[in-house]
Formats: C-alpha cells, sequence, structure tokens
C-alpha cells in the first residue's frame, strides 16, 4: 500500500473514531499539562461546524514551538484532519478545546500563516488559559480613552494597514475572531474596515439571529456554552448587530474559557456573551471563516486577557439603550417618511465613541433617501446617571472636502461620548441615548457676508437696527434684520458688533477643556451644554477687556493684575487660555441652515 493511500486510511479511521464519540459537557476537566504533551499524540479538538452541537476533529501532534506565544509561553502544533483538512483553520475556531486521551490540553487560538495547503494550528495551553481567573476582579475605574477619535479616514488608511500588515506577518498567527456585522452596508464595512484591522479583527457582513433587544440573560443560562459551541461577544444588538465570535474552549460550570487568544485585548470588560450559532465554514487557503450568528445572551464577559476571554454565566452586562429616528423630508421640509431603530451598545472606553459613529453612519448611509447633496439636521440627547440629559443639535450638509457628510456628522457625534470617557476623574455613567436625523434634499448652506447698523455712534440704552447679509450655497444673498439694544451699563469708547458663527465663539472655550487634563464628568458636560449651534447667527459686543477661559467657566472684563495672579498659581498640567477681547453675548438669529464665517461693525458709545 502506497503512503498515500496509508495517509488517507488514517485520516478516515480517525474521523470515524471522533464521530463516536460524545461531545464534551460543562464541569471540572481533567488536565493535561504542557510537560506531557509529545509529538505524534492523537488528539480531538470539539468546534461547530453547522447549527450549534460541536463535531470531532482529529488532530495529529506535531511537537511544541518554545516561547511561540511569549517568554516561557509554548505553544502545541498540530495538524488538523476531518472537516478541518477541507476547510482549513478557520476564524471562529478560536478556543476548540482539545484532549489528549480524555485531559483537556488547550484550545485551538493560532493557525500557520496564509495560503497553507495544510490545516496547521498553534494550541495554547489550557495552563495559561487558567490563569486568567487570577484576573478576575471588577471593571477598574481607571481605564483610560484615546486624547481624541479619528475618522475613519484619517485613521489609518486601508492601503497602509494592509501594507504593514503583510509586512509584519509572523509564522504563527491568531485566529481572527470574525466580526459579524448584520445590517451594515457595504460602504460602511469599506469606511470603518481600518478600525477592525487595527484591533486585530476580520470584519464580515452576516445576519442576525433574530432582533435582540433583550439584554438579560435568558432563562436556560445554566445549560448554556458547553465547551465545543460557540460564543460571541456582544457590541452592539438589536436592529444592528456586532458580534465576535468564537468557541468555548471550558466550562466549570458557571465560567467560561474561550478563544485562546485575546479578543481586543482589553483587560477587565464587561460585555454581553451569547450563544451562537453557525451557518457554514467557508474554506480557504487564505482566509477561512465560520459564518454564524449571535443569538439569546446568557452572561457576561469579564476578561480579556493575552490567552484567552473569560465570562461568567447568568451575569448581565450594562449596555446602553439607543433610539433613532432617520427622517426624510420633503423640499417643503414636511417629513415624507420615518425610519424607527432601536439598538442597545456595547460600554467601554475606546469602543463606545466607535459603535456610535458606526451606528449613525449606516443608519443615514442605508436609505435610499440618500444624497450626495443632501443636508442632516440632528437633535438628540444623551441621558447620565445623576446628571440629567445633555441636548444636542447640529446640521452637516455637503461640501468641498472629500468626506462625506453623514460621516463628518458621525465624527461629531462619536466627539461627545470619546470627551466623556476620556476624562482622568471616573467613567461616565450612561443611561440611554435618543437622536432625530433629518433628510433635507439640498445642501443648506450660507456664510455670513458683511453686517450693517443704522448708526456707529450710540448711547448706552440706545435701540438700534442691525441687517445681517448672509450669502447661501445657491440663490439671492440673505437678508436679516433686527433691532438690538445697547446695554445700559456699556463702558464708553470704542467696541465692535461681531456677528459670528458657532464655531468662532466656541473656540477658545474648547480649547481650555482640551489642555485641562482633570476635568471630571460634570465639568465635561457643562461644557458640553455650553457649546453653540451651528445653524445661528450669534450677535455679541466685543470689548477690549480680556476674558480667561479656566476649565468649564470662562471669566469675562478681568483687570490685568487679576489675571496675572490667576496665571502664576495654576500648575502646568492645568493651564488657562486667555483672550485680549470680551464678547458678550446679545441675541441668536436662528436659521434652518448651517451658518459659517463672521462679520463685525465698530460703534462708539459717547
Amino acid at each position: 500500500m502506497t503512503m498515500f493511500r496509508w495517509f488517507i486510511v488514517g485520516l478516515t479511521l480517525g474521523g470515524l473514531n471522533a464521530q463516536t464519540m460524545a461531545p464534551p459537557k460543562a464541569g471540572p476537566a481533567t488536565i493535561m499539562k504542557i510537560g506531557e504533551v509529545k509529538a505524534g499524540q492523537k488528539a480531538i479538538a470539539w468546534t461547530v461546524f453547522e447549527g450549534t452541537e460541536p463535531e470531532a476533529v482529529p488532530i495529529e501532534i506535531i511537537g511544541l514551538m518554545k516561547n511561540a506565544w511569549g517568554p516561557k509561553q509554548d505553544i502545541i502544533l498540530g495538524k488538523m484532519g476531518g472537516k478541518a483538512a477541507r476547510t482549513n483553520v478557520a476564524g471562529g475556531m478560536s478556543g476548540s478545546p482539545v484532549y489528549i486521551d480524555g485531559k483537556l490540553v488547550g484550545a485551538v487560538a493560532l493557525r500557520l500563516s496564509v495560503f497553507s495547503p495544510d490545516a496547521i494550528c498553534g494550541i495554547t495551553p489550557i495552563e495559561l488559559m487558567l490563569e486568567i481567573n487570577e484576573f478576575d476582579k471588577s471593571r477598574t475605574a481607571e481605564a483610560r480613552t484615546l486624547a481624541g477619535l479619528a475618522l475613519p479616514g484619517e485613521y489609518l488608511p486601508s492601503q497602509y494597514a494592509a501594507g504593514q500588515a503583510v509586512a509584519a506577518q509572523p509564522l504563527m498567527i491568531p485566529i481572527e475572531a470574525p466580526l459579524t456585522l448584520s445590517g451594515i452596508q457595504e460602504e460602511t464595512m469599506r469606511q470603518f474596515s481600518p478600525f477592525f484591522s487595527q484591533w486585530g479583527v476580520k470584519a464580515v457582513m452576516g445576519g442576525g439571529g433574530g432582533t435582540a433587544y433583550e439584554v438579560k440573560p435568558a432563562p436556560d443560562w445554566k445549560t448554556a456554552l458547553r465547551p465545543g459551541q460557540t460564543v460571541t461577544g456582544v457590541l452592539v444588538s438589536g436592529d444592528m448587530s456586532v458580534t465576535g465570535l468564537g468557541t468555548v474552549s471550558y466550562n466549570d460550570g458557571r465560567r467560561v474559557l474561550a478563544f485562546g487568544h485575546p479578543f481586543f485585548g482589553l483587560g477587565p470588560v464587561e460585555m454581553p456573551m451569547s450563544r451562537g450559532e453557525i451557518l457554514m465554514v467557508l474554506g480557504s487557503a487564505f482566509q477561512p471563516n465560520k459564518i454564524g450568528n449571535a443569538t439569546e445572551i446568557v452572561g457576561a464577559l469579564k476578561q480579556d486577557r493575552h490567552s484567552g476571554i473569560m465570562g461568567v454565566l447568568g451575569d448581565q452586562a450594562p449596555m446602553i439603550p439607543v433610539a433613532m429616528k432617520i427622517r426624510n423630508l420633503s423640499d417643503s421640509k414636511t417629513v415624507v417618511n420615518q425610519k424607527d431603530f432601536r439598538f442597545n451598545i456595547f460600554i467601554q472606553q475606546k469602543w463606545t465613541p466607535f459603535l456610535m459613529m458606526l451606528t449613525l453612519f449606516n443608519s443615514i448611509q442605508q436609505l435610499n433617501e440618500f444624497a450626495d447633496e443632501a443636508t442632516y439636521r440632528f437633535s438628540g440627547s444623551i441621558e447620565l446617571e445623576g446628571l440629567g440629559k445633555i441636548d444636542l443639535k447640529t446640521m452637516q450638509s455637503s461640501g468641498e472636502m472629500p468626506m462625506p457628510a453623514p460621516m463628518v456628522l458621525a465624527g461629531w457625534w462619536a466627539d461627545k461620548f470619546n470627551r466623556l470617557f476620556a476624562n482622568s476623574i471616573e467613567p461616565p455613567k450612561l443611561k440611554s441615548v435618543n437622536l432625530t436625523v433629518d433628510v433635507i434634499p439640498d445642501r443648506q448652506v450660507a456664510a455670513i457676508e458683511s453686517a450693517w447698523t443704522s448708526s456707529t455712534e450710540v448711547q448706552p440704552g440706545d435701540e438700534i437696527s442691525v441687517k445681517a447679509y448672509l450669502r447661501p450655497y445657491r440663490g439671492t444673498r440673505q437678508e436679516r434684520t433686527f433691532k438690538l439694544k445697547v446695554p445700559a451699563n456699556l463702558a464708553k469708547g470704542e467696541h465692535r458688533l461681531l456677528l459670528s458663527d458657532a464655531d468662532t465663539l466656541n473656540r477658545l472655550q474648547s480649547a481650555a477643556g482640551m489642555v485641562n487634563r482633570y476635568l471630571d464628568v460634570p465639568q465635561i458636560v457643562s461644557l458640553i451644554k455650553q457649546e453653540r449651534t451651528n445653524t445661528r447667527v450669534y450677535v455679541s459686543l466685543v470689548q477690549s477687556r480680556p476674558t480667561l477661559y479656566s476649565e468649564d467657566k470662562a471669566l469675562p472684563n478681568l483687570p490685568a493684575s487679576v489675571m496675572s495672579v490667576m496665571s502664576g498659581s495654576r500648575s502646568p498640567s492645568r493651564p488657562l487660555i486667555s483672550s485680549a477681547e470680551t464678547a458678550t453675548e446679545q441675541m441668536t438669529l436662528d436659521f434652518d441652515q448651517v451658518i459659517s464665517g463672521s462679520a463685525s461693525v465698530r460703534i462708539s458709545v459717547r
């Protein structure tokens, strides 16, 4: 008999023996230490190829890769047979438990490079995975986020990310946990793929296992997630979903270990954990993947560590409920139709802003009403425990910049959450989010062109007539006339009447908040509430007296001596920002357009 025929017979017999075995059950397992593992040993892995029940996969142990997973962290190298010989080591097999002589030795977690014709896998020893239990503490309050959230186009160009990934590719790499996105459009996937690549996950489009609004564990959670079954981490659930898929390695009856490698490497987490079902395994020498859905939530992931993830059955992880309305307006700005979305978002300092950004962009992008020349009017609120609601309004419209208006709007929205999470004092306690986006069919923008006043010499208490001239994107110049009463206490001398957009007045106060590293959540909320909206013209009187910006407060009309004392008493980590002038807001003019620019008229008080 030829060597080839012996090879086929061996695989067939291994497959038959594997099929007669019963799938592993939850509960304590006998452990085989890595020192007992030898080349040539026959092992069995358990993983789901279709549905929810795991199937046995024969593995031949090739040997140990010394220090392959880090200093004094060896990896077991094996060759998979059975169905895995056809599919190769697929994304989603991460965590598939491996047994030798009935003893649990570890979990399939790595694959050998790409384009390999053989299903060579790396097995994380169970000893390394059990170390995760030692880190099971409550979520730390010292968690931090990035100083700022970049837009996808700015974060990392996809061509650069791909080039770096190929250049830096090691021989043995973790199996990518497929991040399945359902209800997500192809354009959204393309725009946000650099983010996913940076966090070591492969984003794939898929379908959800039903619209899951409930975040409480299912009643039968005690019997969930046996070794070899599919487990998912839930980042978004509801009308849109984002879930990471892997395999259960060990279940002691309450705690579950899975993946055999990091999910995102976040350390302590509070993420919903759910069952999963597999539709199929896509075989490929380059990018094999399980394709599946998340189903019922059965617990919460608590740890995301180097050698795997750990969750607790029956525990509930908090999520932020989001209610979103997308309304299509006619030319007369009446509502033609409305789409309502409900979903829940994972709470974490890096992921929450990003997921808020992704879901908003996707909700707008998928509409038939989407158009390049459209304008998006946003109104919404963020409710925080103990601090009430933050009401927010803005408009974004297409311009000459290459980034589409929905992405600019989504970035603006995400920035509010990034600022809340970026504080150095405590994490925010978010209760709910509500938002409405109106899609207006035209480009609704106007620039302040000039201003005029009926009199440039005034007395305190006088009422003067003022005109504002604005230039829209298309059409004739707009004129708005209004009356302004000169304050009775306005000092004699030369002053400016300033008509400006929101950015002109927001700039210095926003800068004061950005340079101060020790703002707490109430101060950040205060700063966000003080921001002007970009659909108004702000009318201010400007005096030649300095203003000092400190944390979330503006201190106008300060004498030079007071400014000197305050500036000298501040630490470098809590600097002050000053302006040579003080702008006192007198009134606002409302528009249903994005307003930009400024104009001023000099007046003299006698």
